[in-house]
């Protein structure tokens, strides 16, 4: 069999728990559903960090974040010794292709600098909202294709609790630019197959699903966060930790106080009608990093999913359109996200140093019905790094020693227990965003996790914090044992095997070629 094309769809800041098939009854995901039972869905996969940039250059090197060194969202630049799969691929004969975001490194008020990653085509975007003057391929095809001025087209959004139509979406872009890709590719015989990188800024905040999409769902029948009120104590003692929520809420005594809209601003407590709620910084009210100062959870809830319900509608109209081309059946498809988003638990919106379940555990479904097993759950502990080595591998590539994931095809394949990979998975935050001045100042905080599939542990280094939480008997992560006198032995087990897991991240550095 000819080598497998690779359809990479990586959304930015989607939870795991978003697909309909794995549990969540709430939400509609037909083509997830269907990938799902045409592959192999990975229940407990697990990023790198919570954060973009460090999670993004983990699974695209393979390397955990102490290897590659970068840690933080905002690097002037990607570090050119480190490499990434796609440039591997690339240079094995893969035309490789990119349609939406890349973040390796800063890409705020100015094109990302690229590093040497191997890709051919490279329509980019970091963000639907059009901040950049020239450069912004989705901008650029708004204004071309459609007539529409970009600036225009968002502003007139910017007051309602919806976004853009589905039609002039930057998740739609991603799909035109895909189809596109694989067109030109046949149309010019280019030999050797193709990867393209899909790479929407969906789901992430701010909450602007369109209209059409947000109507499907009644803020109503949402269920509440997962939420007690000793949260909010627990986060006064987190108070110095970086994080894009710094006061926790609870959720139900906000109710009816608005949802947030795609224009950074407040949005409304139903999808008819324009509401208002304060920010913690009236004059910078970034919802895409900030949060309000109040939100209707429920209804921020409903406009997370309807944003959902469209990846997933442009999921299947590029799984339709490879159909139609004939390139389906020798195709991967990996679907999967760069970490999650708290939608309200513990009463915390968005992301920064913490490792609940809702930022750190990540949807990851493989596809590749004419080798890969089909209608598998693995229970088995995964990582995002274990990505690239999978693909060099069912490209028939070697994996070169610097790559520190280990390779999902044997369980693929059927060659291993499904339910077997890694004894633990970790994760890593270290000064990975800056956070505005009005919601407290950046305390460059490091934290690394730790989870073997029933503890999870955390540190928070330099500040005498930490959590140990035993997912099997507080699936919720309530019940902080760190302080607990009963739980001293375990606590005392648990942080030796997070050094131990932290001190094998680093790499051993440049080969060696001499005894001495």
């Amino acid at each position: 069999m000819d080598r497998p094309n690779i359809l990479w769809y990586c959304t930015d800041q989607q939870r795991a728990d978003t697909i309909h098939a794995l549990g969540n009854p709430h939400i509609r995901t037909p083509n997830l559903d269907r990938l799902v039972d045409q592959g192999v869905a990975f229940e407990r996969a697990y990023c790198q960090s919570p954060i973009c940039t460090p999670s993004r250059a983990s699974f695209l090197t393979g390397r955990y974040p102490a290897a590659h060194h970068v840690h933080r969202n905002g690097n002037d630049f990607f570090p050119p010794g480190e490499t990434l799969v796609t440039r591997l691929l690339a240079d094995a004969g893969y035309d490789c292709g990119l349609a939406g975001k890349l973040h390796l490194s800063r890409a705020k008020g100015r094109v990302e600098r690229r590093p040497d990653d191997g890709y051919r085509v490279f329509h980019w975007s970091h963000h639907p909202k059009p901040d950049w003057p020239e450069g912004h391929a989705y901008a650029d095809w708004l204004q071309s294709e459609h007539g529409l001025d970009p600036q225009a087209l968002w502003a007139e959004y910017g007051d309602k609790p919806y976004g853009v139509p589905a039609e002039y979406h930057q998740s739609r872009w991603c799909t035109e630019m895909t189809l596109r890709f694989v067109d030109e590719h046949r149309l010019e015989s280019k030999d050797g197959p193709w990867l393209m990188s899909v790479n929407p800024f969906d789901p992430h905040a701010p909450f602007d699903a369109p209209q059409d999409y947000l109507e499907r769902y009644d803020p109503e029948t949402m269920p509440w966060p997962l939420f007690r009120p000793e949260d909010i104590d627990r986060q006064t003692a987190f108070a110095a930790i970086d994080q894009q929520t710094r006061i926790a809420r609870d959720p139900g005594a906000m109710a009816g106080s608005g949802g947030i809209g795609p224009g950074s601003r407040a949005g409304a407590t139903r999808p008819a009608a324009a509401g208002a709620a304060a920010t913690e910084n009236a004059a910078a009210p970034d919802t895409a990093s900030q949060p309000p100062d109040a939100y209707d959870a429920r209804l921020v809830k409903a406009s997370y999913y309807a944003m959902v319900e469209l990846i997933d509608a442009e999921l299947g109209r590029l799984i339709e359109g490879l159909d139609e081309r004939g390139e389906l059946d020798n195709t991967i498809i990996v679907f999967t996200s760069d970490h999650g988003e708290l939608l309200g638990d513990h009463g915390l919106l968005l992301k920064g140093c913490r490792f609940f379940e809702p930022l750190v555990h990540v949807p990851l479904v493989i596809s590749w019905p004419a080798r890969f097993r089909q209608g598998l759950r693995s229970r088995a502990l995964v990582e995002l790094v274990d990505v690239a080595p999978t693909l060099l591998e069912a490209a028939g590539q070697p994996v070169p020693d610097p790559m520190q994931g280990r390779s999902l095809l044997p369980v693929l394949t059927g060659e291993a227990d499904p339910h077997v990979h890694k004894p633990h998975v970790v994760s890593e935050y270290w000064d990975a965003v800056v956070l505005p001045e009005a919601v407290g100042p950046t305390e460059h905080t490091h934290a690394t996790m730790r989870f073997d599939g029933r503890y999870k542990s955390v540190v928070y280094h330099g500040h005498g914090l930490g959590e140990i939480y035993d997912l099997e008997n507080d699936p919720g992560e309530f019940e902080n044992l760190w302080e607990r006198p009963e739980a001293a032995e375990l606590k005392t087990r648990l942080l030796l095997e997070h050094l131990d897991a932290f001190a094998a991240t680093g790499g051993a550095g440049i080969e060696r070629t001499d005894s001495y």
